[in-house]
């Protein structure tokens, strides 16, 4: 089994300001029945001291991408061109090195090249909200989240689906209470993770906005679970940039590189949302002349093929 730390978000800009302040039949009556009472819905838990201080924090961190021209939805213009050669690198950059490399701790930064991996079941995504989500947020979240699957169906061909149970891909969306106290969670759903790697979670520094983690039997590169963590005290965009990043390595782009643009896998943070290049990135993981397990010197003839056919001959 290898588990793999796909993303962390690290610092972005230059923070020094923000530090100081900061998913028959019927039968019929033949007579008119009474509508069924509504069930109750939960309220939120309130807000703790600890989450409003992420909440204004993080709402900050936003302010400050967003007035620096960063943070884009655009999905890339005339201001960003690529060809099939940058696609190629991009996605031997991206897909066959990692971000992350492990020691007897746990894992540390560090690129090392990798193979290539992605699933062959189907993706099944399970949103699990902490208790502090009010229900219209989560309303929001889930149909922005199902949505985005569609799209990132469409885009590898592979079937990812939104599911209300039997996920193995798990979406944990929580406050900072709650996500301290994700251990148990974590343990269930990924019995491999250290503990330096749940308290890599548990005691998530700011810096971190949100990360996945990723399971394959052996060094087969065949993802069979993941794991995602959201901080729910997120602004709206910083939010669907993590929903957007997070999925997306989660399905086997598990790097960043800061040659990608326009790509949300640069730590840049220039786009938000995934990109024109980024659908490419995910059709060229998943072509079925690829393989899980493909070293780099393996994978990489066959994807400059591909790009170049992607992109219409064009070198």
């Amino acid at each position: 089994m290898t588990l793999f730390p796909l993303h962390k978000i690290p610092p972005l800009l230059a923070m020094t300001a923000l530090a100081a302040c900061v998913q028959t039949q019927v039968a019929m009556s033949p007579r008119p029945q009474a509508a069924p009472a509504r069930p109750a819905v939960a309220a939120a838990l309130p807000e703790t001291t600890k989450s409003a201080a992420a909440r204004i924090y993080f709402a900050e961190v936003q302010r400050a991408l967003l007035s620096q021209g960063l943070l884009r939805t655009d999905g890339g213009g005339r201001d960003t061109p690529f060809n099939a050669r940058m696609l190629a690198e991009n996605f031997v950059r991206i897909a066959l090195y990692d971000e992350y490399g492990r020691d007897g701790a746990g894992f540390v930064r560090g690129e090392v090249p990798s193979i290539l991996r992605r699933w062959e079941t189907p993706v099944k995504v399970q949103l699990f909200f902490g208790a502090s989500v009010p229900a219209e947020r989560k309303a929001t979240d889930r149909a922005r989240i199902s949505s985005y699957l569609a799209r990132l169906s469409a885009a590898t061909g592979h079937p990812i689906s939104l599911v209300d149970s039997g996920g193995n891909f798990s979406v944990h969306i929580v406050s900072e209470d709650e996500r301290e106290a994700l251990g148990p969670a974590l343990r269930s759903e990924l019995p491999g993770l250290s503990a330096q790697d749940i308290s890599d979670v548990t005691a998530m520094p700011r810096t971190t906005y949100c990360m996945v983690y990723a399971l394959s039997p052996g060094n087969t590169g065949t993802y069979t679970r993941a794991v995602a963590v959201i901080r729910a005290e997120h602004p709206d965009l910083l939010r669907q940039s993590c929903f957007h990043e997070e999925i997306a390595q989660g399905l086997g782009l598990a790097n960043d590189s800061p040659r990608a643009r326009p790509s949300i896998f640069n730590d840049d943070e220039e786009f938000a949302l995934l990109t024109k290049m980024d659908e490419l990135l995910l059709k060229i993981l998943y072509d079925p002349a690829l393989r899980p397990g493909m070293t780099v010197d393996e994978a990489k003839p066959v994807v400059e093929t591909i790009a170049r056919r992607l992109m219409g001959g064009e070198s």
